[in-house]
């Protein structure tokens, strides 16, 4: 037993030395591969500095014929590149001759010897391997002794010989002596220099950086507390608390006070006065960078969640691009059909980015339904025609932005138009970027397709249209309204990484901003200069009272004009008002004025920059279901009194002061009085720029957060706490709000999959695709091709 483990630890001490003696011989062959590789680079600075010698001859040669030419006798410098020549071509013989080389890699190739004296440890180890006198000879040396490279490299270069011996070598060969200088230099720059910066040594060098951290970096963040837990799930769950009516502002006192406690609990542990890590008034970003920062010190990387769809387009290297989607288009003159045309010019006018404008596309039948005056267009080259000459005559200036359009269909109740299938997939996938949806909700109602912040890279959302205060309107409204609001919480919650709302006046969504990103036609402004000018010289610019316009519908201000006007009829003796509009509750309008006898006088709609329109005073617009009325801005640029309610619909038209509000029935008479008795006051150019489509993109880029999306690093880091420390996407955590916005797409896209509830919440049918007559207007392939349904 004893002599079986002797030997297997013989055997073993044996293998690890073999081993090590494995390795010694591989670090030699690997020096002795780098030594010829120099050999090889010296023989090439040779043969280059060979060549720029037979340059120099052949220049001297073509001087010497100049010189003989011009004077008789050639200068010094020539002179010696004829003494030169010889000893160089003699130098070049040397060099160039094979025994040259064969002697560099003689003295440099393996067979030289590496003696190890192992014997004591043979012997005490192995009595089986051949004893040569206690040596382990690799390879033999030159002359029966092992070869030191100083040896070498001294005898190359000249060192150890005689002084005699150096000045007959340095009389026969006179060029050597720069080459030996050459060498030295070459030998400290090349092997010095060259080991310090090489690949090897950074990278060792970073290696080590890895493992050693500076104090500061390697100290350990402290863990969350349960304050700082619970503000982050009652922040994460406000989507969830929201559809249980829980509003936001409450959510956000609740963190607010949970970080607070924490943050005088900190403050409470370091009396020294060193600064917590919550003293900056952003609570939420405060926040961020802390759970960042603990997830990061943890090395955890999160890359997505369950919902999460990582095959967008990237932009990085390419101009960026905006799809602009929207549920109308021109002839029909309403808000989303003018207001995201401006949009779309004003943004491409920049030509940081490339734009498309995705219109709906309405088939014969429903042209007639919606379009004024019984204009239709027999295909969308024709209609997109239409668009472009309307809206060049309006700004002055082309506008290059592509027109698309996807199939739509007139819905008779709603007085709107409904997408008919997948609006996103009219978006190829290399444009689809940045995606602005006009009327988000609208478009999402029966959306049955690709998630749109799966596509896009950003999504914003812009809130036209209060929908909840036409739907109150109606029968059972009430109970609709409720679940209304619901469903348009749920889906710009779900489609929608930002949401813009123009006034108040709309429903509360997640993730959104109250900003007016509209400006009104250039039309109006030129006109409201054109009537300062008048006025300037003299001339009456105002020779009518009183109007309004708008779509003859009671939602648009009817029934609130009719009763302003009824309940003050003495008040207002000898008042009389022009209306301008046409629509489906025409007739019943204009039967209620007359049945109260009151001084209406009813015209067909026309376009408020009409010329017959200019010459009125007063803009009357006593609505409150509008979000924005674009008719009272434009009648501002005009320069015009414009009466309206004090209502959060007009909040952005307080600060003119030709915009005169009211509370009551018996302001509104004073505020009419007022206006028919003065004069409206010159817009000042500030006040002309705030009304501009130029300043309105402005702040769409702001509060959409588009300019710092366009200007985003490619890496997609991003700066949680503006110059302060960035924290990387990859260390964020993974995200309730995500995984809540993730599962309600995904029943959405179950739900708007079954035609009977779609059919239920009032969809038109046959809408989750498009229909024959689509396919043949817009050349498209059957549905049943696009989207093939394999074994049903």
């Amino acid at each position: 037993m004893g002599s079986e483990g002797q030997a297997s630890t013989s055997s073993n001490a044996f293998s690890f030395i073999s081993k090590g003696w494995r390795e010694v011989k591989d670090s030699a062959d690997a020096d002795l591969q780098l030594m010829k590789h120099r050999a090889n680079e010296f023989k090439n600075l040779a043969t280059s500095f060979d060549r720029e010698l037979e340059n120099l001859f052949k220049f001297n040669s073509a001087s010497s014929a100049g010189i003989r030419s011009a004077s008789a006798s050639p200068p010094a410098e020539i002179d010696f590149v004829k003494k030169l020549q010889p000893k160089l071509s003699e130098f070049r013989r040397v060099y160039s001759s094979p025994g040259f080389s064969k002697k560099v890699l003689d003295k440099w190739s393996h067979r030289s010897r590496i003696r190890i004296d192992l014997s004591a440890i043979k012997n005490a180890l192995v009595s089986e391997v051949e004893d040569r006198d206690g040596v382990m000879e690799f390879n033999r040396g030159i002359r029966g002794r092992p070869l030191k490279f100083s040896e070498f490299w001294g005898e190359w270069k000249g060192e150890g010989k005689g002084e005699d011996e150096e000045r007959q070598s340095n009389k026969d060969w006179e060029p050597i002596r720069a080459l030996k200088t050459r060498l030295k230099e070459f030998e400290k720059r090349e092997f010095l220099g060259g080991f310090k910066n090489s690949e090897f040594v950074e990278k060792f060098k970073s290696s080590l950086k890895s493992i050693y951290k500076e104090p500061e970096e390697s100290k350990a963040v402290p863990p969350l507390d349960v304050t700082e837990l619970l503000a982050c799930l009652v922040r994460q769950s406000e989507p969830f608390l929201d559809q249980l009516g829980v509003k936001r502002n409450v959510c956000e006192k609740i963190v607010e006070s949970l970080c607070s406690k924490h943050k005088n609990q900190v403050l409470h542990s370091h009396s020294s006065g060193e600064s917590s890590v919550l003293d900056s008034e952003n609570i939420n970003d405060e926040l961020d960078l802390r759970i960042a920062s603990v997830i990061q010190s943890t090395g955890h990387s999160y890359d997505g969640g369950f919902w999460t769809d990582h095959a967008k387009h990237d932009p990085s290297d390419e101009k960026r691009h905006v799809a602009i989607v929207t549920t109308a288009s021109l002839p029909w003159m309403t808000g989303t059909a003018v207001n995201p045309l401006f949009r779309a010019a004003y943004l491409a006018e920049s030509a940081k980015q490339n734009v498309t404008l995705l219109v709906p596309w309405l088939c014969k039948s429903d042209q007639e339904l919606v379009y004024p005056s019984n204009i239709t267009f027999a295909s969308p080259e024709e209609q997109e025609i239409y668009i472009r000459n309307w809206l060049e005559e309006r700004i002055g200036f082309k506008a290059d932005f592509k027109i698309s359009f996807y199939p739509g269909k007139f819905s008779k109740e709603r007085r709107s138009i409904l997408p008919a299938g997948d609006t996103s997939q009219f978006i190829p996938s290399k444009d689809a970027d940045i995606a602005i949806l006009e009327e988000p909700e609208h478009l999402n109602w029966y959306h049955h397709g690709k998630r749109w912040t799966d596509k896009f890279n950003h999504v914003v959302g812009v809130v036209h249209t209060n929908y909840l205060e036409y739907i109150k309107r109606e029968k059972n409204g009430a109970l609709q309204a409720f679940f209304v609001k619901h469903i348009n919480n749920w889906v710009t919650r779900a489609y929608c990484d930002k949401v813009l709302r123009l006034s108040s006046a709309t429903q509360d969504l997640p993730k959104s901003v109250i900003c007016n990103v509209h400006g009104v036609n250039p039309k109006f402004l030129r006109i409201g200069e054109k009537v300062a000018a008048e006025r300037e010289r003299g001339q009456e610019a105002f020779s009518k009272g009183a109007y309004f316009l708008g779509k003859m519908v009671w939602a648009k201000g009817y029934r609130e004009l009719i009763d302003l006007l009824a309940k003050h009829k003495s008040d207002l003796d000898g008042f009389k008002l022009d209306v301008y509009g046409n629509g489906e509750d025409a007739n019943e309008v204009q039967s209620t004025a007359k049945s109260l006898d009151l001084n209406l006088n009813f015209l067909k709609g026309r376009d408020h920059a009409d010329d017959s329109l200019h010459g009125y005073k007063v803009f009357i617009n006593p609505s409150v279901s509008d979000v924005l009325c674009t008719a009272t801005a434009e009648a501002l640029a005009m320069g015009k009194f414009v009466i309206c309610a004090d209502h959060p619909s007009n909040e952005f038209f307080r600060s003119f002061p030709n915009c005169l509000t009211y509370e009551t029935s018996e302001e509104f008479v004073a505020k009419v009085k007022e206006a028919l008795e003065n004069e409206p006051q010159p817009l000042t150019p500030e006040q002309r720029y705030h009304l501009s489509w130029e300043a309105a993109t402005q702040r769409f880029m702001e509060y959409s957060e588009l300019d710092k999306v366009l200007n985003k690093d490619n890496n997609g880091a991003k700066s949680t706490m503006g110059n302060r420390k960035r924290i990387p996407k990859s260390a964020s955590m993974p995200s309730l709000t995500g995984m809540v916005d993730g599962g309600l797409a995904f029943a959405h896209y179950c739900l708007t999959g079954n035609e009977f509830l779609r059919l239920c919440t009032g969809a038109i049918p046959g809408t989750r695709y498009y229909d024959k007559q689509h396919c043949k207007d817009l050349r498209l392939l059957p549905p049943q091709v696009e989207n093939p349904i394999y074994g049903w």
